[in-house]
């Protein structure tokens, strides 16, 4: 822990120099970058200066304990050596739980993806009610969402969906809802009556900005072509919609949200950038792939993480064990009980590193 401190220690007193820098300061991007980092470090550098310093009065009261003769001086050594121990006891939980690795990512905006599995009609419109749980939660949150892209069915549902949700602390909360989400009831176009079971998938990215990705800007082919909907929208009369195709990696990002095809450029670039950004992630994951698998919020989209039973009235959350028995309030939006799981769950397995 304490090489870790030290470290911690040397790379903040790094940056204080760097921020001083006038060449640093004139790339406000990267400086405000650096900020940030510092920032970040500033409780666990603070506390551990007050750890060194309940360190050294220990030292120095010893040192008088031993020197001194004087009854009344020794008294008083011996209550500043008490003292100070009870200091560091708490400093050392403190540290520790300071030290616990925040995610970078984490005071974010996020890029949601719904999109229907297994299920045909019926897996479309769970997609549906899981856009509109987390568009409730949004709004819970005081948090603004835009649609980015919606390709939905005749029926109401949701083939695919993209979601930017801007509000601090966005992805911090919305992380761990990346994966398979499963759905058990009787659908509305099952005449008999029997339970299906469907899917949809959920992906959570962090929005992104130019200093974390480098998108060169001729690595992407634009298209654009006359947006699609329902109703005779007026976004059908004009060249609006945006498609991106990242050609290194074949990525495609589609939008026609906006009537106006500048817009709807500056939308796709975002979630191209966080494609991206995740696709790098996802590849140095990889490389510690097996301690990913003891952790909540591995991100593997392929995991199943949840289960919405519509007979019992219940949600349970497979990776930590806890069901809730208020279906309707959750699918409204009502989430926080399981998002507060999830992240104490997963600041416990990593406190078991110290």
């Amino acid at each position: 822990m304490f090489d870790k401190l030290e470290f911690t220690l040397g790379k903040y007193e790094e940056l204080s120099g760097k921020v001083s820098d006038p060449d640093i300061i004139n790339n406000q991007p990267v400086w405000q970058k650096y900020i940030k980092e510092m920032g970040e470090m500033e409780p666990i550098v603070n506390k551990y200066k007050e750890y060194k310093v309940a360190k050294n009065d220990i030292s120095e009261a010893k040192e008088l304990l031993e020197s001194e003769k004087d009854e009344e001086m020794r008294n008083f050594a011996k209550e500043e050596i008490s003292r100070a121990e009870a200091l560091i006891a708490t400093y050392d939980e403190e540290l520790k739980t300071l030290l616990v690795p925040k995610d970078p990512n984490d005071e974010k905006n996020v890029i949601l993806e719904v999109r229907a599995g297994t299920g045909g009609d019926e897996a479309a419109l769970f997609g549906q009610n899981l856009l509109r749980m987390y568009l409730r939660y949004a709004e819970r949150k005081k948090w603004k969402a835009e649609i980015i892209e919606m390709n939905d069915t005749e029926i109401g549902g949701v083939k695919e969906a993209v979601v930017l949700i801007k509000g601090k602390g966005a992805y911090s909360r919305l992380k761990f809802e990346s994966g398979t989400h499963r759905v058990q009831r009787v659908p509305e176009t099952e005449s008999s009556g029997r339970v299906h079971t469907s899917a949809a998938t959920i992906a959570v990215l962090p929005e992104v900005d130019d200093v974390e990705v480098n998108l060169d800007p001729n690595e992407v082919r634009v298209d654009v072509y006359r947006a699609s909907g329902n109703g005779g929208q007026s976004v059908n009369t004009t060249d609006s919609a945006v498609r991106l195709t990242h050609v290194p990696t074949g990525l495609v990002v589609t939008c026609q949200d906006e009537k106006s095809q500048t817009k709807n450029k500056d939308k796709a670039f975002k979630v191209l950038k966080s494609r991206l950004y995740d696709l790098m992630s996802s590849k140095q994951n990889d490389e510690i792939s097996e301690q990913r698998k003891s952790q909540v919020g591995s991100g593997d989209r392929s995991e199943r993480i949840r289960t919405y039973n519509f007979p019992q009235g219940r949600v349970s959350d497979h990776r930590i064990g806890m069901t809730v028995y208020r279906l309707e309030n959750f699918l409204d939006g009502e989430i926080d009980d399981i998002v507060d799981g999830l992240i104490t769950n997963d600041q416990t397995e990593k406190m078991k590193n110290f």
